[in-house]
């Protein structure tokens, strides 16, 4: 495989948070005008419909994600292999790790002239984590003082000294806090968003390098304009005008747009291109690891699929049933690696040793006799299906998995198509699916945490399925406060084997991300995370 390595910086492993991934959205996109300066040009590229308004600590999926972090600065940013450096933040200190002093640069301001003060990041993460707020970030919170899970309440962790300063105090120490405060959720908010936060989430007001259009640039299910805001003064300082994020319906069609020079940069090229986008585009193709995990879920609340001893025995069997080895192959051209665990090979901690990881090997003999035991205590005689989101191009491999299943253990297995990521999160979310669903993620900044707490911590915002399991609440727990980095790996470890015994996720592969560009654009850098660095990209 023609694999670039990302150099992640080897960090302690701490509290942190992911994006679901989504695939790729519909429709046209305006480019630059003919012959414009590179400082002034339009840069086109891919998204999809965010599934929600866009309130920094409400967006958890890659489509808002991509916006959000584009018209946003927090405390802290990420660079191309996942460092953190200072944005609105001048300091960020603490003796104990547990006590925190969070200074700001001064002269910030949002883009409707308002200040940004310690009062914009004190006000919005009280408003994301109030529980009657209903934001889906507000966990990120939970390690601060006064956050509670059952009731509305202020974080009695967070005090405002000066116009430039505020203090945090968390419930433990966490020697590496800083590094999750690049994640959206950690969002300053405007006094006139905080005042309207319905309004604010179609036309929201930041402070980061880009800006909306105009009060009309997001046009729902088609596309969002943005433009570089002048009056940006942190470290991603754009060099272009700024972005056309099209919602496109399909993959194949924003590469063919790509193709054909009406797209600049696509960062998901369809599984049908795989074995010719890099000839095709050369050194405008990459191919290279990436924080991404591919995985399904199989919710506990589906009959013969309980957190029970029959669900655990039909769950390491159809996980068992699954050919991974040849479907990374003849699918996906060797741009997937099988999943030895439920993070990524470029986060440090990453192993292929955990106890549990052989559910995760092709065994058919040992899936059918696991099936049958799980048929002795109770008959199965249903189609297990598979859901996924038809605008991020996965129906190949959902195929592909359900036929290897079905071929395996003698059942009926079929995918289940759903016209958007949105859609598909919505059942989600109201518990309606009849089967499995692609559970896809896309870390946020290099921890094992990042990985594990949003996803299947009890109450968790991104548990959609309701996985919960006090052992591995528990460990992940320890691991977060832990004092050393082997300390941390060791329990996110153990945290994982229980994962791996439940089996409410089954590991498929991680992702690389392959990415192409257009000759119209140049200084084209996909990060650590998959996303391209859009503030760098130059265009004539």
């Amino acid at each position: 495989m023609k694999i670039k390595k990302l150099g992640l910086v080897a960090v302690a492993l701490a509290a942190a948070s992911a994006l679901a991934l989504s695939g790729c959205a519909s429709d046209t996109g305006s480019g630059s005008t003919e012959g414009a300066s590179s400082s002034s040009a339009i840069i086109t590229t891919n998204g999809s419909e965010p599934q929600n308004p866009l309130l920094p600590a409400n967006t958890t999926e890659t489509g808002g994600g991509k916006i959000v972090t584009s018209i946003f600065a927090g405390l802290v940013s990420y660079t191309a292999d996942g460092e953190i450096e200072n944005e609105v933040a001048k300091s960020i200190e603490s003796d104990d790790a547990q006590h925190w002093t969070v200074t700001l640069n001064d002269g910030w301001t949002f883009t409707n002239d308002e200040p940004v003060t310690a009062n914009s990041f004190v006000d919005a993460w009280n408003y994301a984590a109030k529980l009657s707020n209903a934001q889906g970030g507000s966990y990120f919170f939970d390690n601060i003082e006064g956050f509670s899970y059952d009731a509305d309440s202020e974080l009695t962790g967070l005090k405002v000294v000066d116009d430039l300063t505020f203090t945090v105090d968390l419930a433990a120490p966490e020697a590496d806090w800083p590094l999750r405060l690049g994640y959206s959720a950690y969002m300053p908010l405007p006094e006139a968003g905080l005042a309207d936060m319905e309004a604010f989430g179609e036309n929201p007001i930041g402070n980061g390098p880009y800006m909306l259009a105009s009060d009309k640039a997001w046009v729902h299910n088609e596309k969002i304009d943005l433009v570089t805001n002048p009056d940006y003064k942190g470290v991603r300082t754009p060099v272009n005008g700024g972005l056309t994020i099209t919602f496109y319906a399909t993959q194949d069609a924003a590469y063919a747009d790509v193709q054909g020079g009406n797209l600049d940069v696509l960062d998901g090229v369809p599984d049908s291109a795989f074995e010719t986008y890099e000839d095709e585009f050369g050194d405008r193709a990459v191919n290279q690891a990436a924080a991404i995990f591919q995985g399904f879920n199989i919710p506990g609340y589906l009959e013969h699929f309980g957190m029970d001893e029959e669900g655990e025995l039909r769950r390491h069997a159809i996980s068992m049933a699954i050919n991974r080895d040849e479907i990374t192959d003849v699918i996906f051209q060797g741009t997937r690696t099988p999943a030895t665990d439920f993070t990524s090979p470029v986060i440090a901690g990453w192993t292929d040793k955990l106890k549990g990881a052989e559910f995760l090997e092709y065994n058919p003999e040992e899936a059918k006799k696991l099936w049958a035991e799980a048929d002795a205590i109770s008959p199965y005689t249903g189609t297990f299906d598979i859901a996924y989101n038809a605008d991020g191009g996965h129906q190949a491999w959902v195929e592909a998995v359900t036929n290897s299943i079905a071929n395996t253990l003698g059942i009926q297995a079929v995918g289940k198509s759903y016209p958007t990521f949105a859609a598909a999160l919505d059942d989600r979310e109201q518990q309606k699916l009849t089967g499995g669903t692609r559970a896809g993620w896309q870390g946020d900044y290099p921890s094992m945490y990042n990985f594990l707490a949003p996803l299947y911590q009890t109450g968790a915002g991104s548990n959609y399925e309701g996985y919960s399991n006090t052992a591995f609440d528990d460990l992940l727990a320890e691991g977060s406060v832990a004092q050393t980095v082997e300390d941390a790996t060791a329990k996110y470890q153990a945290a994982q084997e229980v994962l791996l015994k439940d089996m409410a996720t089954v590991p498929l592969w991680y992702s690389n991300v392959n990415g192409v560009s257009s000759e119209a654009v140049d200084n084209v850098v996909f990060g650590w995370d998959s996303v391209p660095l859009y503030y760098q990209i130059t265009k004539e």
